[in-house]
């Protein structure tokens, strides 16, 4: 009733399994299913698997009854297999592990081997170092010595010679002054000389001038009396030559008329008085027609003129009835050109205004996507700009590399570490920025930690991992400034707004004062080195040397004035990569570049907003290419076609006013050229009627003097005769002016008396006679007054000679005392110059001494020293003098000893205690174990390449060790893994024996 069945043998009812258990004892096997067949299982068999198949088949033959200790034996068999390929595989990664391993082991062992090689070449390189300036600073402190001894000797010798100098000096100033006296004696009796020299000259000149005069005046007396004497022939003379020429002139008078007679021929020749009338007449003919002719010359003008005239208006006509027909087809031409035109501006204007407004509205759009893409461009630059420079500044070798990881490796090993004091603190403003920097020095790359046993821990920790030095400072030991001190400094400081405490102006936590305290002690930032002097030297330039010249002053442009009195000015790379804003402000920076990422989504977003911005390929910017070709092209065409609209419209202007000008030229040239014809023939007649006239009025003056003479061709005679005439006018006018003057000439000698003159050159020769007596008397007067001055210029003139001489002499031993004071001057500013080349030499190897020292204690190159005991008792006093100068450091807040600015006043004295201390312990190193090439000396050349070969090694050593890992404990894992790979062999043994049990069993 329930649905639950049962299972009964022979009536019995029997479990599920005794009821299998007996059908499968008459051969009925229910899994097999083989005793029926039911619908479906052949086409079920026929889709079996072959592993299907195999399970039907045991089943059917009662092998599946094994499975369980078949599949037992089986996985006993796969176990044991497995076991031994686990051994297998166990002992071969032991094998790898082991060969790894004795890979590192050979490294670890070169490694050492480099580090013993590089300790032993940079002792050497340090032993010679330290060799050659310990020989230097000796040679050069003997050296110094002996110079100061020579110097001594050289200040004894100056006072002797100073002495002499002053004492020549006296004697030639005494007999300067003598000379001079002198002199002014020799000036005056000179001068009396020149005085009298004047006159003498002048009496000379006046003596001079009285001889001559007195030839000249003989001579003219005596050229009258000669004068005299000749008056008759002279007359003869003139009277002779008159009569030659009256006697030429009748001779010229016969030729005339003889060639006269030759000339006329047939023509009756004229008399010489009818020549000159002849010559009235046409005299008085040419001034009665002179009036008539003149008319006659007016109207042939007129006449020329007028046919000029008439001529000139025919051709012009012409002229302008061509331009008229020229010009008229023109007109033609351009009306029809200039409705073309105007068609087509139409046109073209409807045209441009569509293309223009479409390509405004586009250039709008482009336009203000691009203000906005150049805005943003110009600030993503900006950017840009900021954050590479700050990535130049935060460039970092590879050892800086490895101390910020190494920084941030103590930080997850030691809850101590801070962290950079640079990471801990920043200046208030940025312009405090190169102060900060350069008043904490190093200090500022220094690591801060909260103890000292913390500080330990990490150099340990630093020194196991081969990290590289670095500066630690703990704030439980850390010695800062006197607060009652810092108070002094602060109250000093806000007298003035130029000054300000270095502490004042670095923000940090109140955790990590101590260390900024610490590192940049009572320093106090000025604004320029003139405060800062102000500041630092007010009372040494007093002579106190009070308290206030112990201030440590830093100006915001990076000089340092020490505590020392030193000054440092310029900026290094290092100070101004320090002082760069990147260094304390990395959330500014962080902010930048989300600045940045923002503007270039905006940009690539602006630029997908107006389809790509200016890209050649974009369809946008391809129209507006085209509206914008289309808009030019069309506004030079609209440009060209008014301009040849208008050309045309000015040029029909300019045809119609021609045609209009030239119809109304053409009238009044045709009215012209009729008046002109009528004008040429008017004036002819003129001509003619002034012509008649000018022959009627020289007939008036010719007739009577023809009739009378019987000449008819006044003309004929003129070209016959005249020439002859004109010649025979010309000489006689000539013969007859020299005669005129020849008649004057005789008359003038006629009239001339000579007893006058005669009488006054007698008396004026008797005058200059006796002044020139009375001149040569003074003269001799004169001359005897210059000889005796003369004679007392010479004794002046001696005397002042051997003053000079005497002046000489004692200038000369006066220049021989300065000459050899000079050189005793030189002598001594040559050796003092010396002494302070070694001084300053000295006071650089010293500085040279002391670093090179500390370098190698920084860098723990072991010296060799001069005994084991002395090197115990060296690394003892090592320690305790570093400890003390730590201490000084400490106390006094100097910068590191890199910079060497606030040292050198200790340097320059021999007996300063740092000095002392350094010689001692270049005494203490022993240097026999250096080369004997490396001792001796070489030149700066062979230095220099000294120098550089230990650097290129050290520097490759260096490089090499660097290049390496090594795994220190890689000895001990080698041994380690050398008992494992012995216990996996006796595993893999033991395996292979139970596979091959299983196998069997199997």
């Amino acid at each position: 009733e329930k649905g639950v069945g049962e299972y009964r043998v022979n009536g019995d009812a029997v479990p599920y399994k005794a009821y299998e258990d007996a059908l499968g004892a008459i051969g009925v096997l229910i899994k097999a299913r083989n005793f029926l067949v039911f619908q479906g299982d052949v086409e079920s068999i026929a889709r079996k698997t072959p592993k299907q198949f195999v399970e039907l088949f045991e089943n059917i033959s009662a092998s599946a009854e094994l499975k369980e200790e078949y599949e037992a034996a089986l996985k006993g068999k796969e176990e044991a297999e497995s076991a031994t390929i686990f051994a297998y595989n166990k002992q071969k990664g032991y094998k790898s592990e082991r060969k790894s391993l004795k890979e590192q082991k050979e490294e670890a062992d070169r490694f050492l081997a480099l580090l013993e090689k590089k300790a032993s070449l940079k002792t050497e390189y340090f032993l010679w170092q330290l060799f050659h300036i310990h020989t230097d600073v000796t040679e050069r402190e003997k050296a110094a010595e002996e110079l100061k001894a020579e110097l001594r000797e050289i200040e004894q010798r100056d006072s002797d010679k100073k002495d002499a100098l002053a004492n020549a000096k006296k004697k030639s100033s005494e007999a300067r002054r003598s000379t001079a006296k002198l002199e002014k004696k020799r000036v005056k009796l000179a001068a009396e000389v020149d005085g009298l020299e004047q006159p003498t000259i002048k009496s000379a000149q006046e003596i001079k001038s009285l001889t001559k005069k007195l030839h000249t005046d003989e001579n003219a007396l005596a050229k009258i009396h000669q004068e005299e004497e000749s008056h008759g022939e002279s007359l003869s003379k003139l009277e002779v030559e008159i009569e030659e020429y009256r006697q030429t002139e009748t001779q010229l008078q016969e030729e005339y008329e003889e060639e006269k007679q030759r000339g006329a021929g047939e023509l009756p020749t004229l008399t010489e008085e009818q020549e000159a009338e002849y010559e009235r007449v046409r005299e008085a003919a040419a001034v009665a027609g002179a009036k008539p002719r003149q008319e006659l010359a007016t109207m042939n003008r007129k006449l020329s003129s007028a046919r000029a005239s008439a001529g000139s208006l025919a051709n012009e006509l012409k002229e302008v009835q061509g331009r008229k027909e020229e010009a008229e087809g023109s007109l033609r031409e351009l009306t029809e050109r200039q409705k073309t035109l105007a068609e087509s501006l139409d046109k073209t204007k409807t045209d441009l205004k569509t293309a223009d407004t479409e390509l405004r509205q586009i250039q709008k759009e482009a336009r203000e996507a691009e203000l906005k893409t150049r805005d943003i461009d110009t600030e993503i630059e900006k950017i840009n700009t900021t954050l590479r420079q700050a990535r130049d500044d935060r460039k970092k070798g590879k050892d800086e590399e490895r101390l910020l990881q190494a920084v941030a490796s103590l930080k997850r090993h030691f809850q101590g570490v801070q962290g950079r004091l640079v990471d801990l603190c920043r200046p208030t403003q940025k312009r405090f920025n190169l102060a900060v920097t350069v008043a904490a020095g190093k200090d500022m790359e220094a690591i801060v930690v909260d103890t000292k046993q913390t500080a330990k821990e990490c150099i340990t920790y630093l020194r196991e991992q081969r990290v590289g030095t670095a500066t630690f400072l703990p704030l439980d030991s850390l010695q800062t400034p006197n607060p009652a001190s810092t108070e002094r400094m602060r109250a000093i400081a806000e007298q003035d707004g130029r000054y300000r405490l270095a502490s004042d102006v670095i923000a940090c936590d109140d955790a990590f004062k101590r260390a900024v305290l610490y590192a940049v002690g009572n320093t106090v930032v000025c604004d320029d080195l003139d405060s800062a002097r102000e500041l630092c030297f007010p009372r040494r330039q007093r002579g106190d040397r009070g308290e206030e010249a112990r201030i440590k002053a830093v100006t915001l442009g990076g000089a340092v004035i020490s505590k020392a009195g030193t000054m440092t000015g310029g900026v290094t790379r290092d100070d101004a990569r320090s002082a760069n804003i990147t260094r304390w402000d990395e959330r500014e920076l962080e902010r930048l570049r989300e600045r940045k990422e923002k503007l270039e989504a905006d940009r690539e977003e602006l630029g997908r907003g107006t389809g790509g911005g200016r890209g050649r390929g974009d369809r946008g910017f391809d129209r507006v290419e085209e509206l914008r070709s289309n808009v030019g092209n069309m506004r030079n065409r609209e440009k060209y076609t008014k301009s040849d609209l208008d050309y045309t419209k000015s040029k029909i202007k300019e045809q119609s006013s021609l045609v209009t000008s030239t119809t109304k030229q053409i009238k009044k040239l045709e009215r012209q050229l009729v008046a002109a014809e009528q004008s040429v023939e008017d004036t002819s007649a003129r001509v003619e009627e002034a012509i008649e006239k000018v022959k009627e009025v020289e007939e008036e003056h010719y007739g009577p003097f023809r009739e009378k003479t019987g000449l008819r061709d006044f003309r004929a005679y003129d070209e016959a005769v005249g020439k002859a005439r004109e010649e025979f006018l010309k000489k006689r006018r000539k013969i007859r002016e020299h005669l005129v003057k020849l008649a004057s000439k005789r008359d003038y000698e006629i009239g001339r008396d000579f007893k006058v003159p005669i009488a006054k050159a007698e008396k004026r020769l008797e005058n200059r006679k006796m002044k020139l007596e009375e001149a040569k008397k003074t003269e001799e007067e004169l001359l005897e007054q210059v000889a005796e001055a003369k004679a007392k210029l010479a004794d002046a003139e001696a005397s002042l000679k051997q003053a000079a001489e005497d002046e000489k002499e004692h200038d000369e031993a006066a220049r021989l005392a300065q000459i050899a004071f000079s050189e005793a001057q030189a002598e001594h500013l040559r050796v003092s110059k010396a002494i302070n080349t070694e001084e300053s030499a000295l006071e650089r190897l010293r500085g040279k001494l002391h670093e090179t020292l500390q370098k190698a204690r920084v860098e723990e190159v072991e010296l060799p020293m001069a005994g084991e005991s002395e090197t115990a008792e060296e690394g003892t006093s090592q320690k305790d003098d570093e400890a003390e100068e730590s201490s000084e450091e400490q106390e006094g807040f100097s910068q590191p000893l890199s910079q060497q600015s606030g040292l050198t006043t200790h340097f320059s004295q021999k007996d300063d205690a740092r000095v002392v201390k350094d010689r001692k312990d270049a005494n203490k190193v022993d240097f026999t174990n250096l080369r004997p090439e490396l001792k001796s000396r070489s030149s700066d050349r062979a230095e220099k390449k000294i120098r550089q070969d230990f650097e290129d090694q050290i520097s490759k050593l260096a490089a090499d060790v660097e290049a390496m890992s090594p795994n220190m404990k890689a000895s001990e894992a080698f041994d380690n893994i050398n008992e494992r790979l012995k216990e996996s062999i006796a595993d893999f043994d033991q395996a292979k024996a139970n596979a091959r049990k299983a196998t069997a069993a199997y």
